[in-house]
């Protein structure tokens, strides 16, 4: 997939990257993989190194924050992203199975650290396995990003906002990551 970016899915996709995965021993690590892609745009390296001190408050409990620190971001932009509920509720119960939730999140399956690479692996082996031809573990990234876009005047929030969220130090790397949409240009040409 060199020289093309990720596709972006939608919700009904997403629907069923998520039911794909159901009935897997490792449901709950899955699904925790999917939702911090697509509900909180993290990279594979990101995924890979998180943490449960960055998404757990000083209770013990699940937050509704998630701290990127700056020793796991891309060129140390860390950040803090509101938690999804849908990704609140797969950590609870994915913390409710951790019986020393002080590592990684994310575990291989041998129970070791997982790796940049093999989230990037993970990622393209499931959608192979589901025919989303053109996806990649950058998908979810994208999505997240485009989504937010094509939403912050619903919030009253700022493509600065959706810059801030992803963690880009430029407001053109975050355009790059933005998909148009043909149907939402002829309503907005429509609206002159």
């Amino acid at each position: 997939m060199a020289g093309r970016q990720a596709k972006t899915i939608t919700a009904a996709q997403l629907d069923v990257l998520l039911a794909h995965v159901r009935g897997r021993r490792d449901y709950l690590r899955s699904r925790v993989i999917i939702l911090l892609s697509h509900r909180a745009g993290l990279r594979a390296a990101e995924l890979a190194q998180l943490d449960w001190t960055m998404v757990l408050g000083p209770d013990g409990k699940v937050s509704n924050t998630i701290n990127v620190e700056d020793r796991i971001a891309k060129k140390k932009h860390g950040r803090r992203i509101p938690m999804h509920a849908d990704v609140r509720t797969a950590l609870v119960a994915l913390l409710r199975r951790t019986p020393n939730p002080q590592d990684t999140i994310i575990k291989s399956k041998k129970g070791g650290r997982m790796l940049a690479g093999s989230v990037v692996n993970w990622f393209g082996i499931l959608y192979r396995e589901i025919g989303f031809d053109g996806c990649s573990s950058h998908s979810g990234r994208r999505t997240f990003l485009t989504e937010l876009s094509r939403r912050t005047h619903e919030a009253g929030a700022s493509l600065r906002d959706v810059q801030l969220l992803a963690g880009h130090s430029s407001i053109s790397t975050t355009e790059r990551y933005l998909d148009g949409h043909s149907a939402a240009q002829r309503k907005l040409v429509g609206l002159l």
